[in-house]
């Protein structure tokens, strides 16, 4: 373990079956996309070593989820309705599922949740209740409603069937994926995906390393492996707000301690370089949960020099998400360099500055012109502040001597 030791399953909790996984497939036939897992070339000439993505991202509703979903809702009595409390994935997963099986779905989430994913959610015949509050106020509401006996709880990863639905991920995976492959890695933020996949790939591929990856400030998986227990973390921060969950459970825990070989955490600046990249090199718009694994592969966290899959386990995320994201991957990963320049207050310097810029065929992303208020400035000075696109960190040197050679004095800035 690079991030905790794996300890035995405990004998108190029943685990996932190939069986189970088979069984939840057999439901699935005609519902659900069987997702491409493709070798993405550009990617694995950047790095060295194949890299090989399963586009789940392509799934139905944006999402492995309604894998799950479906798998256990599909199994309950045709009169009686569902409840479920999410933010995005796990809500659009219920709710296509319960429209899927002619049955009522009531949704509690988040009123700060993103628009696009309560209509989303809405478009397939959900009732919303939009909450004030997080995802946990929505988790009590849910529960409530289903103790009144209205309908039936439809948890995001604590339940067998749901385990074995998400666990068909990993049946496509031990198919598709080529000889010789080394490690598969998978998000987790409950747990639930990469329990259902780690069980069918240790019974189909157990030469095949299974990798889970969880962004550093939200660990819940890794401490509760230290600790042998599960363990709620005191608070979550990450961009990868798909997998931000504070506490996995028992069920999950088992599952991760019985059949997965590692847990690693990957920081906030590689899961944007993996969102940027993925955009860029595989055309391919990923929410930043399901980048996290990619994120691992391309920092070097995941061991060996062999095939590596990155499960690239959703696609829903708010545009306006997107460009902030985008635009920390483009900082993350070099791409804009920002730096001061004090010139004379002089007619001419300014113009002067932009048309060297333009000769060194820089591309301005920002430029502020102070001359008054800045700190450091003498009575004639001015200050100019530029945020410059360039092609990667080794460009900053060459930009800054070549600037101060044309007689520029050129500050970095962070």
């Amino acid at each position: 373990m690079s991030d905790g030791a794996v300890a035995p399953a405990g004998d108190d909790v029943d685990l996932v079956s190939l069986g189970d996984i088979e069984r939840a497939e057999r439901r699935l036939v005609g519902l659900i996309k069987r997702t491409p897992v493709e070798q993405a070339h550009a990617l694995s000439k950047s790095v060295g070593r194949e890299i090989w993505l399963k586009h789940e991202y392509l799934q139905r509703t944006g999402s492995y989820k309604v894998r799950g979903a479906y798998n256990r809702i599909a199994q309950l009595p045709p009169d009686v309705g569902v409840v479920a409390a999410s933010a995005g994935n796990h809500a659009q997963g219920v709710a296509l599922a319960a429209e899927l099986t002619g049955r009522a779905a009531t949704i509690y989430m988040p009123a700060s949740a993103p628009l696009p994913k309560i209509e989303a959610t809405r478009s397939y015949g959900a009732t919303i209740e939009l909450v004030d509050g997080g995802v946990d106020e929505c988790l009590a509401l849910a529960t409530a409603h289903a103790e009144a006996g209205s309908a039936v709880f439809v948890p995001p990863f604590d339940d067998t069937e749901v385990i074995a639905g998400q666990g068909t991920v990993g049946l496509e995976l031990a198919r598709d994926l080529p000889t010789g492959t080394e490690a598969v890695a998978f998000a987790i933020g409950g747990g639930g995906l990469i329990s259902g996949s780690a069980v069918a790939l240790k019974a189909l591929r157990p030469e095949i390393r299974i990798v889970g990856v969880e962004p550093e400030g939200a660990a819940a998986m890794r401490d509760s492996l230290r600790a042998g227990r599960c363990v709620t973390l005191d608070e979550v921060s990450t961009m990868a707000d798909g997998i931000a969950v504070k506490r996995v459970c028992d069920l999950t825990l088992a599952h991760a301690e019985r059949y997965v070989d590692e847990i690693v955490t990957v920081s906030e600046e590689a899961i944007g370089t993996a969102v940027l990249l993925l955009l860029e090199r595989a055309k391919a718009v990923v929410e930043p949960a399901g980048a996290v694994p990619l994120g691992a592969v391309l920092s070097g966290k995941i061991p060996g020099e062999g095939p590596v899959c990155a499960v690239l386990s959703g696609g829903n995320i708010d545009p306006v998400l997107l460009a902030k994201v985008i635009d920390y991957g483009l900082t993350a990963a070099g791409r804009y360099l920002r730096v001061r320049v004090v010139l004379d207050d002089r007619s001419g310097l300014l113009a002067a500055l932009s048309t060297t810029l333009a000769e060194m065929s820089l591309n301005v992303v920002l430029i502020e012109h102070h001359r008054a208020g800045a700190v450091g400035l003498g009575f004639n000075e001015v200050e100019v502040q530029l945020t410059l696109e360039t092609r990667d960190p080794s460009q900053h040197d060459e930009v800054v001597a070549e600037l101060t050679r044309r007689g520029f004095p050129v500050e970095l800035m962070r």
